[in-house]
């Protein structure tokens, strides 16, 4: 009874801070100074204006006008109108934004909140996918979802204008019907609402592809389970996928070759492979990833301190080393927590191979691209707090019961890091 009221208090208490410090993050951010903001802000303008989706046309992109309007802090002396290169985008959160947008007056302190909730609602969906695995575990829970709430990168995003707070969202709640070994119709409308969202939560796809393969091993394959995922897919998805056909011709789907051809200027991995060499490059990809998943912010100009990252870094490492023990202690586990576990093992699988396709391309070395995958890396760490525990249970007998709480601890933890990068690094920046 006691621990029921201290996770319903500390849920409670997370969801609070997450909207508190997000809204700091939303109203202290300067105008623009979000990784894509003004692009974003001008698909939903334009389908407010002109009651239609945008087509992606020769002269949406500018590198050289997007890298001075971005140096000189988007002043006000230069036009926004021209910076439409995000227009390939799926449509479903512009669709979402453009009552927002027309009851504020094209506020975008509005639009950022309205971000700042879709995000709300994934961390709820955190809570729910973590209590579905491990229902006697509240202390995991709370990790969990205070990992993702107050990972300052994560909560700059969703405190900022762009479709990531939407996908996850999506991400979150697809994850949760799996992991409930719920894949039917439900399933299948959400992967189906994904791809009107953003194209890195298509990761959805395999993973429940996956899930059907998993129960089909327990029990003989059910098509009607298959096609009342698919079919949803199909019909929500083709939508899109007609709509582009139509627009950019066959086969491109996705917008991604048309928005591949007008973005001339902007950095090809090829180009950095030459001048920087395989080493360097790779040097250059590890370090800007790893930084720009836990914060660096403005279009990436904004870092929180070499010392900061030499800290994340031993932290990663106590994590990495923390999951080992966890995996060595061999916990028992009940099937379907196999199962579950092995599923989301597979998405951070294929949302890394997404992210190292992507940046085959473009230097892409930005570490949101990772978020997809939120969920279980969030988990991992919890898991890996949890195998230091036992270690500690070791060394102090007396203090099991308390060392059972011990991965709560990330809460707290998060939410002083991302607190000291709002007002540490992210506001002085800026004044």
């Amino acid at each position: 009874m006691e621990s029921s009221r201290v996770v319903w208090f500390g849920k409670r208490i997370i969801l609070l801070a997450y909207f508190t410090i997000g809204s700091m993050y939303a109203v202290y951010t300067p105008a623009w100074q979000a990784p894509d903001e003004p692009a974003h802000y001008n698909y939903i303008r334009g389908v407010v204006e002109t009651g239609r989706l945008p087509v992606l046309q020769t002269g949406d992109y500018d590198q050289s006008y997007l890298s001075q309007i971005t140096s000189r802090g988007f002043p006000v002396d230069m036009a926004l109108d021209t910076l439409r290169y995000e227009g390939h985008q799926p449509p479903l959160y512009y669709l979402l934004a453009a009552p927002i947008f027309i009851l504020s007056g094209g506020s975008i302190l509005a639009l950022r909140l309205f971000s700042l909730f879709l995000g709300g609602g994934a961390v709820l969906l955190s809570m729910l996918c973590t209590h579905t695995l491990f229902p006697r575990k509240p202390a995991m829970v709370l990790a969990v979802s205070g990992f993702i709430a107050f990972l300052p990168q994560n909560l700059a995003m969703m405190a900022s204008i762009n479709n990531d707070a939407l996908a996850a969202l999506l991400m979150s709640l697809g994850l949760w019907l799996l992991l409930r070994r719920h894949a039917g119709w439900a399933s299948g409308i959400v992967i189906g609402l994904a791809m009107l969202a953003k194209v890195t939560v298509y990761v959805l796809v395999p993973v429940t592809v996956l899930a059907l393969i998993v129960r089909a091993r327990r029990r003989r394959w059910n098509w009607s389970e298959f096609l009342s995922v698919i079919l949803p897919i199909l019909v929500l998805g083709g939508l899109w996928w007609g709509r582009n056909i139509l627009v950019y011709g066959w086969p491109d789907v996705l917008g991604l070759q048309r928005h591949a051809d007008i973005v001339v200027g902007q950095p090809r991995s090829v180009t950095w492979l030459s001048n920087y060499g395989l080493v360097g490059f790779g040097v250059r990809f590890v370090q800007t990833s790893f930084q720009s998943f836990w914060g660096n912010f403005g279009w990436m100009g904004v870092p929180m301190g070499a010392q900061v990252y030499r800290l994340l870094g031993l932290f990663s490492l106590l994590m990495a080393s923390g999951l080992f023990i966890a995996f060595r202690r061999r916990p028992s586990l009940f099937p379907w927590q196999r199962d579950g576990m092995m599923l989301l093992a597979v998405t951070v699988f294929v949302v890394f191979i997404q992210y190292l396709v992507y940046n085959l391309t473009f230097v892409q070395h930005q570490g949101r691209y990772l978020f997809p995958a939120l969920v279980p890396l969030a988990l991992a760490c919890a898991v890996a707090t949890w195998g230091w525990a036992t270690i500690l249970a070791g060394v102090w007998p007396s203090g099991a019961w308390a060392l059972r709480w011990l991965p709560a601890v990330l809460a707290p933890g998060m939410a002083a890091l991302s607190l000291y990068a709002l007002f540490g690094v992210l506001i002085p920046s800026f004044s």
